[in-house]
């Protein structure tokens, strides 16, 4: 049963914003990001604009390599999400630069690997509604669906292809680019089914309400 038009616009835009505060945990955390928040921060760094801009620009990228692995028209829509999610992950950095300055190994492993499961969640949430899914996640399933394999899998796959351009760039790699590239990936596979079976309930009980509703009305 599917979610309302309202329900599912709400959804979307809390799994980006929590999405986004993992991402920039990681970030914070200072062991070093995953391979595409570190190519991300790499080009910030040694190229110009933001973090967030970069996002906005690789997306765009991504959307036309996306077009045509599936032989089909560029999702535009996906810049959208990427707009939002750029704009998201510069707000949370500025936010959280000086809130969230771990010091201690014990801490920053301990913001990192929140930042880790947090993106994981958002990211789970904002794909369960099939709305314009950040290029890099379109890939994803795109590689999940062409290699007949699972989400671990295709993340992984690209994770390491994006690591190798993250070094390039002289992006913050470290112990924890190493933890992501290894668990992002199963930590999304593993709650997407569970965000998955929330929302059916949720709309489920929501049908139900409406049916009540409507029984009611005179």
């Amino acid at each position: 049963m599917p979610l309302s038009r309202v329900n599912q616009y709400l959804i979307y835009a809390i799994g980006i914003l929590i999405l986004t505060l993992g991402i920039t945990l990681t970030i914070q955390s200072k062991l070093g990001s995953s391979p595409f928040d570190a190519l991300l921060v790499g080009l910030s760094l040694n190229v110009g604009l933001t973090v967030g801009s970069w996002e906005i620009i690789i997306a765009l990228v991504m959307i036309f390599f996306n077009s045509l692995l599936q032989k089909q028209k560029p999702e535009y829509l996906g810049l959208v999400t990427a707009l939002i999610t750029g704009i998201c992950i510069d707000f949370w950095l500025l936010l959280l630069r000086t809130w969230v300055a771990p010091d201690l190994m014990f801490l920053k492993f301990l913001c990192f690997g929140s930042g880790l499961v947090v993106a994981g969640i958002g990211t789970a949430m904002y794909l369960q509604t099939n709305f314009a899914p950040i290029p890099i996640d379109r890939l994803t399933l795109s590689l999940q669906k062409i290699t007949r394999t699972n989400i671990f899998f295709a993340r992984t796959l690209i994770n390491v292809v994006i690591l190798f351009m993250a070094f390039i760039f002289n992006g913050p790699i470290g112990i924890g680019t190493a933890l992501a590239v290894c668990f992002s990936g199963a930590i999304l596979n593993v709650f997407m089914p569970c965000i998955g079976e929330m929302i059916e309930k949720w709309s489920l009980t929501e049908s139900g309400s409406n049916k009540v509703d409507g029984n009611h009305s005179v």
